[in-house]
């Protein structure tokens, strides 16, 4: 299965769908392997045409390369696939990362070689471990900042963790902002010119997105995502989105594949 509207040959994109189906440390409910396929197969009923930025997604060049299927050990699998979002960066595209769960974002990071990270994301995920295990998706921020070049790690719209990532929360890189509408100003205080964009889809309200590993309620409006993805695009280099599953009738999937056209979009067109 492609992501529809992928019809560009991989090596004359200039986006490129990876899929990363890894679903290994899910803390309540598993099923973020079927999140790749489910943002594809949902992805298919838009229109071609965006308003928004009149631009039209068949001509953005994108290109659908397939899933890097998980392996163990966890950490081979991260550098490989980190890999692949290099070979993206190298050819000249922005590499898309359709999870699996957030600990994919490790790989996102470190291929694409951001220097601030922009994460949408209802959970902190600064813990040491979870349950002894110290690569839990609940640990993957604190990896983040920990990663060589990184400089800034900007955690929108979190509402929940435990009291020692609080504190590790007010250290640097990391900052924590409650409103998508603070991000812009946060990103362009920071002076960085290259960005990752990471959206776990628990951010949204689990009214409108359901089919998440960890649902935490009082979360974002959709509509509050899709401009916190428009504002943070331009300045990306890479873009993931993670924690979906396959465990509703579809919606979750159908906005977690709305949003990644968002990016593209809003991307293509520097925001306009």
């Amino acid at each position: 299965m492609r992501f529809p509207g992928a019809a560009a040959p991989a090596d004359a994109a200039a986006y490129t769908i990876i899929g990363a189906p890894l679903d290994r440390s899910a803390s309540f409910r598993p099923g973020t392997r079927f999140g790749p396929d489910a943002i594809r197969a949902h992805a298919g009923h838009f229109d071609d045409y965006d308003q928004h930025t009149e631009t039209y997604l068949s001509a953005l060049a994108l290109a659908d390369v397939g899933d890097v299927e998980p392996f163990s050990p966890l950490e081979e699998y991260l550098r490989w696939l980190a890999g692949r979002v290099d070979d993206v960066v190298t050819a000249g595209a922005v590499p898309v990362v359709l999870g699996g769960e957030h600990t994919i974002t490790r790989a996102g990071v470190t291929g694409s070689a951001a220097a601030g990270v922009v994460v949408a994301d209802a959970h902190l995920d600064l813990r040491e471990e979870l349950a002894g295990d110290a690569d839990s998706h609940a640990t993957v921020l604190r990896h983040v900042g920990e990663a060589p070049g990184v400089e800034r790690v900007l955690i929108v719209g979190a509402r929940t963790g435990a009291a020692d990532e609080w504190d590790r929360a007010q250290e640097s890189p990391w900052q924590v902002i409650e409103e998508p509408a603070e991000v812009a100003a946060a990103m362009r205080a920071s002076g960085i010119d290259r960005w990752y964009l990471s959206v776990d889809i628990d951010v949204v309200d689990p009214g409108f997105a359901p089919a998440t590993g960890t649902p935490e309620p009082f979360g974002f409006r959709p509509e509050e995502v899709r401009e916190l993805v428009r504002t943070a695009a331009p300045t990306c280099v890479g873009m993931d989105i993670v924690e979906v599953t396959d465990a509703d009738a579809g919606q979750t999937a159908t906005l977690a594949a709305r949003l990644v056209r968002t990016f593209l979009h809003a991307h293509a067109t520097g925001g306009a």
